[in-house]
């Protein structure tokens, strides 16, 4: 089948899948996987595979920036505490407490031969990042705690940059690229902190520009330049291309939006992005089900349920202890949110496209890839189809008040009162 016809295909599964989630009442992007494992089972169609530069090059700064383009820098950097340590420190004691609990009983169990402490540790540095994009959509539709979605979406949006410099720091270590933990604390500074800078500089230089035209067509391609040049360029200088467009996207939305878009314009650049969005996860959760066979994960069961204890159990863990030392702070947490971060805490494409850029010759690669691919699964289908009844059962799901409010902050009902004006003015 010829890429064009693919390319439409996949959109006419994407808006098939989208109808029959919202008639059954399940998250989209759940639907999506179990839509692509079973069109990937029957071949019906061969898309193009989810590749690291596939990823990079089109879906990752595209849904990077969109996300910190629409989050309130107000309200993250009064839970800057809380944010910055779960995704800093808290991804390194992730990483650390998967392999721990990995590493003892993958040797019990025998799964192969002289699986050692760093092949454990190349697995849990591969698979920290997480994918908030299903429980944030059912935080949206169900009226859940604004702040909990700015916990779980601020998270994320660091959490992605550092695991991917904490992987690639912990791979080159683990082949022996590099074997000093000074050294690696030191890249790990100039890698994130660099990536800051050239975000911040793209970003502002974006919205300074925004400032001295007034046309959408234009500030939405200036606020696209700023999206993926930003990740271009700090890629393209060995830097962290997330947390860059991080920092572009919250320049943008913040401080871009604000002082130089016009209410009609900041609403066509809200909805571009908005639809942007959902094509590119509509696109790429399709690719994560096409990836699996599901042959492959049912013969290896074993492996991948441990792994998935393991991921879970280190993330618990995690979560618990820094609630506990919260508690100390002005940015103290329910102990029920806890439960949420944790179960929160899906994997996605992210993961499984590092477990791919392994190395051929990398010691139990198949392994590696097999246990990644199905701890992504797993997650994706057993919590996001169980976070909207844990949201219920610890009374976390809003009034309709509620919701009403949290579309508001998403521009929603701002986008509706425009269309209502302009139609006035128009009778």
């Amino acid at each position: 089948m010829q890429f064009e016809a693919v390319f439409v295909t996949l959109f006419a599964v994407a808006s098939a899948v989208a109808l029959a989630a919202r008639w059954l009442k399940v998250p989209y992007t759940v639907a999506l996987v179990v839509a692509g494992l079973v069109l990937g089972t029957v071949r019906a169609i061969e898309p193009p595979h989810l590749t690291k530069e596939l990823l990079y090059a089109l879906f990752l700064p595209g849904l990077v920036f969109e996300a910190a383009f629409h989050l309130d820098f107000q309200k993250f950097w009064q839970n800057k505490l809380a944010i910055h340590s779960l995704a800093v420190p808290g991804v390194a004691a992730a990483i650390g407490l998967t392999a721990i609990l990995l590493h003892p009983v993958a040797n019990a169990l025998h799964f192969v031969d002289g699986f050692s402490f760093q092949h454990a540790l190349v697995f849990a540095a591969l698979i920290a990042a997480t994918d908030p994009i299903a429980v944030v959509a059912l935080f949206k539709s169900l009226g859940a705690p604004k702040r909990l979605a700015v916990l779980v979406e601020g998270e994320s949006l660091l959490n992605d940059g550092t695991a991917v410099v904490f992987f690639t720091l912990i791979l080159a270590m683990v082949s022996g690229g590099s074997s000093s933990l000074v050294g690696a604390a030191i890249d790990f500074v100039r890698v994130v902190g660099l990536g800051t800078a050239v975000g911040v500089v793209i970003g502002y230089g974006a919205s300074k520009l925004t400032q001295r035209v007034d046309d959408p067509m234009i500030e939405i391609t200036l606020t696209t330049i700023a999206a993926y040049g930003s990740f271009i360029l700090a890629e393209h200088f060995h830097l962290s291309g997330v947390i860059a467009t991080v920092a572009a996207g919250m320049l943008c939305g913040n401080y871009g939006a604000r002082t130089g878009m016009s209410p009609s314009t900041r609403i066509a650049v809200e909805s571009f992005w908005e639809y942007i969005a959902f094509a590119l996860n509509s696109i790429v959760f399709l690719l994560i089900g096409f990836e699996v066979r599901l042959s492959g994960l049912l013969a290896s069961w074993k492996p991948i349920l441990v792994a998935y204890l393991a991921v879970t159990v280190g993330r618990a863990a995690l979560i618990y202890l820094a609630t506990l030392l919260l508690r100390r702070t002005r940015e103290t947490l329910p102990w029920s949110w806890a439960a949420v971060l944790t179960w929160g805490g899906l994997r996605g494409g992210l993961s499984m496209v590092l477990a791919l850029a392994l190395p051929r010759d990398f010691p139990h690669r198949e392994l590696l890839v097999t246990m990644t691919f199905g701890v992504v699964i797993l997650s994706i289908l057993s919590q996001g189809l169980s976070m909207g009844p844990l949201l219920r059962r610890l009374g976390l799901v809003g009034l309709r008040a509620e919701r009403r409010d949290y579309e508001h902050e998403r521009g929603i009902l701002r986008t509706k009162t425009a269309a209502l004006s302009a139609l006035d003015q128009l009778v």
